[in-house]
Formats: C-alpha cells, sequence, structure tokens
C-alpha cells in the first residue's frame, strides 16, 4: 500500500472511529467556606478554587453560556451596598459607570437585599455583583444565555437578571418559599418550585410575569426538566414522594413512593433514570422510569446535592453532614471516589 493510500485510510478510519469526549469540569459551591472547588468531571481531581464569594447556595450555568451565576445566602446591609474589584486595565471611570447601582425602585423596598455575582464562565474572574431583593437560595441560566433567575424563599419569589446587560431586570412573586429553577429548553420560560404551597409556576422571563401555577404535592423543592420541555421531575422533600408533571396539561402523571426526606434530583443522559438523594435514609435512589421500579444504594452520611455528569455514565453527590462530593456510577450506583471539599457542597454545575 503506497503512503497516501495508507495515509487516507487512516484518515478515514479516524472520522470513522466514535469521537472521544473531552473532560468536563463541575463547580461545587461550598456554602459557608465562601468558595467554589473546580473539579475535573471524570476524576474529581481538583482544578482551582474560586475564593471571595460568600455563603454561596445557589450556583448555574448552561453549556456554551457565557457567565456562570452565583447566589449569596447572606444578606447585607441595605445601605451600604455592594463594591466590585476593578478589573485590571478597567479605568475608574468605566468601573464606575460599568458597575453603577440599580434604580433602588426596582427592587422591593420591603425585603433584604442580597448579592448574585456574575463569573465569566472562560477566566472565572467577577464580572459584575448585582443586589437582588433578599437571600438567594437557588439560580438558574437560560439555555441561550440570555437570562438568569435567582429564588428568594422569603420573599415569596425570584429575581429576573439580563445577562447580555448584566442588570436587574425585576422580581416576580411566585409563591410561598420558592425553592429551585429551571429553564424550559427554548428559554422562554422558567419553572419554579414553591415549597410553601406545594406549587410549580411557570413565568415568562421575558415579560417577567406569573403564567400559572401547578398543583404539585405538600413540598416540592429540588427540580429536573426533561430535555424536551416536556415533563417535570419534582423532589417532594419532607413527604418522601417524587413526582412526575406533564407541562403540557399541567398535571401530576406520576407519584413514586421514596420514604424518608428527599433533596437532590437527577436524570440519566438518556432520561430513562431518575436519581434521588434520600437525605435522611442515607440512602441513594434510582427509578427506571418506564416500569417504575426502584434500585437503592446506601450512600452515608446524608446525601443532599447532586448532579449528573453528561455522557459520563457518572454523577456526583454532595454530603450534607460531612464536607465530601461522592462520584457514583449510574449504573451499579457505587461510589468510585470522594472529593473532600470545604463547607457543604451546594447546587453543583456540570459543563463540557
Amino acid at each position: 500500500m503506497t503512503f497516501l493510500k495508507l495515509a487516507t485510510t487512516v484518515s478515514m478510519l479516524a472520522l470513522a472511529a466514535p469521537s472521544v469526549a473531552l473532560a468536563g469540569t463541575v463547580f461545587i459551591p461550598e456554602g459557608s467556606a465562601n468558595s467554589v472547588l473546580m473539579v475535573e468531571s471524570e476524576t474529581g481531581e481538583i482544578l482551582d478554587r474560586l475564593s471571595g464569594l460568600e455563603a454561596i447556595h445557589g450556583l448555574a450555568g448552561a453549556p456554551g453560556a457565557k457567565y456562570l451565576v452565583a447566589g449569596s445566602f447572606t444578606e447585607i446591609d441595605r445601605e451600604e451596598g455592594v463594591a466590585t474589584p476593578k478589573p485590571s486595565g478597567m479605568s475608574e471611570d468605566d468601573h464606575a459607570a460599568h458597575h453603577a447601582k440599580p434604580d433602588k425602585g426596582a427592587l422591593p423596598e420591603d425585603m433584604g437585599l442580597s448579592i448574585v455575582t456574575i463569573l465569566d464562565a472562560g477566566t472565572r474572574e467577577i464580572v459584575q455583583r448585582i443586589e437582588v431583593p433578599g437571600a438567594v437560595h437557588h439560580t438558574a441560566v437560560s439555555p441561550d444565555g440570555r437570562f438568569a433567575v435567582a429564588t428568594h424563599p422569603a420573599g415569596d419569589g425570584i429575581s429576573v437578571i439580563d445577562l447580555e446587560t448584566l442588570t436587574y431586570r425585576g422580581f416576580v412573586q411566585t409563591g410561598p418559599m420558592p425553592n429551585y429553577a429551571e429553564f424550559a429548553p427554548e428559554s422562554d420560560r422558567v419553572f419554579v418550585t414553591n415549597t410553601g404551597n406545594g406549587t410549580l409556576s411557570e413565568v415568562d422571563v421575558e415579560n417577567g410575569y406569573l403564567t400559572r401555577n401547578i398543583r404539585v404535592g405538600e413540598g416540592p423543592e429540588h427540580l429536573v426538566l426533561s430535555a424536551n420541555g416536556m415533563a417535570a421531575f419534582i423532589a417532594g422533600s419532607d413527604e418522601g414522594k417524587a413526582y412526575r408533571v406533564d407541562l403540557k396539561s399541567g398535571t401530576v402523571t406520576d407519584t413514586f413512593d421514596i420514604g424518608g426526606e428527599l433533596h437532590g434530583i437527577g436524570l440519566s443522559d438518556r432520561e430513562g433514570v431518575l436519581f434521588i438523594a434520600g437525605k435522611s435514609t442515607d440512602r441513594l435512589v434510582s427509578i427506571d422510569l418506564a416500569t417504575g421500579k426502584q434500585r437503592e444504594a446506601n450512600l452515608s452520611p446524608a446525601p443532599y446535592h447532586l448532579t449528573t455528569i453528561p455522557n459520563s455514565g457518572k454523577l456526583m453527590v454532595s454530603s450534607r453532614s460531612e464536607p465530601k462530593v461522592w462520584i457514583v456510577d449510574q449504573n451499579s450506583m457505587t461510589a468510585s471516589g470522594e472529593i473532600a471539599i470545604l463547607g457543604e457542597g451546594h447546587q453543583m454545575v456540570a459543563l463540557p
């Protein structure tokens, strides 16, 4: 075989061979440690630690989106406001103009004040700090990277943030104790669980208003949407139940009795399996959505937040009682490793 034919054959084989997915990064908020840990998604190898991020519970991003959005659960003095460090190379005047305080009239005056920090997803530098009305529990970023939302359990609503202008856009009341938020694939709507009255809210983010509330159990908390946006899967924490909600009809179509206090929830890559962290019973539970069959594995102590790692067959689960995150195989449901962290592992984000 000539060299040219050999080279052509090798090239064709390379094109025909399945591509090997590059490892991604998982960002783990460390809560009381005031930092976010970055780890390699396949091995859990520590890559970096981002400091100076106070009491981050909510952290969100999206594949290809420019920013990560971190929400603080600590409230600040309303009069003092927030100061953002000036990036190198930027003049003081430009910095002051870019980080001007929002119009106070846009923020509800009868609520506390907290900070949402916007980080460049590539460099991880802080590019903006935005004042929002009250402590932030969880955050979400739209798939198109245009919007972010933050839930305010004490304020009965969510903040909407414009990621194109890096400004606070407004407040939308959803219901008592809003907990978790997930955007629809089209990025025009966000769904929010309200633990205080057992509802799932749908919000039009472009126009900033509530479009409907769907009744879901007694105390819905963590939430994950199917990739096509047709269904929502919700953990009813204190009820020990998980729910499937058909979003077109606005009805609960399946209820899964699990028992104990639940927390994190996630879907497998092909969405045939639902994973749920059983915090009070030291269990990781999986549900085959085609058959309803449940499997469980011991994960002790107190499995807490959970995120599936795309295209890896793995998931990561934090512990509420100990400073660590487990790397778990989705098929065997066994922990293949542990990541030592600081503080508590809250809303984790896996990005390619």
